[in-house]
């Protein structure tokens, strides 16, 4: 049975929100501590240093701040990522000149994931800025920059409406598309790269769940490894912008590079490989399973 396009649509943005969903549960706790330390990277002096002194002052809750912002962000960024990663895939098989069910190369998929990475931050920008602010809200209390912070996601909602106003949603949209268009170009092309690999010749739908991990995982340590200091910046602009007017992403990244060295672009790495390889090997996994087990429904019809 041939799949029109827009059964196919539904299909991967349903697929995508599986797997969007499963990379939050999965990898919540290190990314909450990447945010920490990036934003206030001399408060601790390692990940095992961050995640002790999180459960001393905040207890086991403390790593799940921003859980509900992040389920929302990721679940609506992987489901347009997904969808619109399909919707690219058809574009480049029209820029090259093939046929709509041709499959494409690694890198040709890396280019559309890159180009689909562009629609997905218009949906990601204003539910991260809230995730970030609530994972670093107790730091920015400990460091004096706000005298009193806001707990809950609503809370944070409306500062940030009366504040900002509507736009105010979008404070580091140029550095989350600095992170998004290059990171993602290598976060599917890892990810295809790996799979090929782990296929030898044989079909990619073949793989079995553990390819399917480590090739998630692969793609994922090449996107983070690529944009890091870039999502340092994009942190740094949406919470420190609590307490007051963040100069843009360039302004931001050289009050960093000089006053506190280029080693601190990369604070916070450790937890964020340890999540990027873990979170993102799930999201695969429960993307590609879903994808299969929704096709199989609608070929029975």
């Amino acid at each position: 049975m041939r799949i029109n396009s827009a059964i196919q649509a539904a299909i991967d943005l349903t697929a995508g929100a599986a797997g969007g969903t499963a990379c939050v549960l999965t990898g919540q706790p290190f990314d909450t501590a990447k945010v920490k330390m990036q934003t206030f990277p001399n408060m601790y002096k390692g990940i095992v240093d961050c995640f002790v002194k999180t459960y001393k002052q905040v207890g086991f809750q403390g790593f799940y701040k921003g859980t509900t912002p992040a389920l929302v962000a990721n679940i609506a960024e992987n489901s347009v990522l997904f969808m619109c990663y399909g919707f690219c895939q058809q574009i480049v098989r029209r820029i090259v000149g093939v046929d709509r069910k041709t499959k494409l190369s690694d890198l040709q998929n890396a280019a559309a994931g890159s180009f689909a990475s562009a629609f997905a931050t218009l949906v990601l920008c204003p539910t991260e800025l809230v995730k970030c602010r609530l994972q670093a809200m107790h730091e920015m209390q400990l460091s004096g920059k706000i005298v009193q912070g806001h707990n809950t996601v609503w809370s944070v909602v409306k500062g940030v409406i009366q504040k900002d106003g509507p736009l105010g949603f979008y404070r580091g949209l140029s550095s989350t598309l600095l992170r998004e268009v290059p990171g993602y170009f290598f976060f599917f092309g890892g990810y295809e790269l790996s799979r090929t690999f782990f296929a030898s010749g044989r079909s990619k739908d073949e793989l079995g769940p553990i390819p399917l991990l480590l090739s998630g995982g692969f793609g994922g340590s090449c996107l983070w490894i690529a944009v890091y200091p870039v999502d340092c910046v994009k942190s740094r602009i949406q919470v420190l912008s609590m307490a007051g007017k963040q100069t843009g992403f360039m302004g931001t990244f050289v009050t960093v590079v000089r006053t506190e060295g280029v080693l601190a672009l990369y604070s916070g790495l450790k937890p964020t490989m340890i999540r990027a390889f873990l979170a993102n090997g799930a999201l695969f996994l429960a993307y590609e399973y879903s994808r299969k087990l929704l096709m199989k429904q609608i070929d029975s019809y």
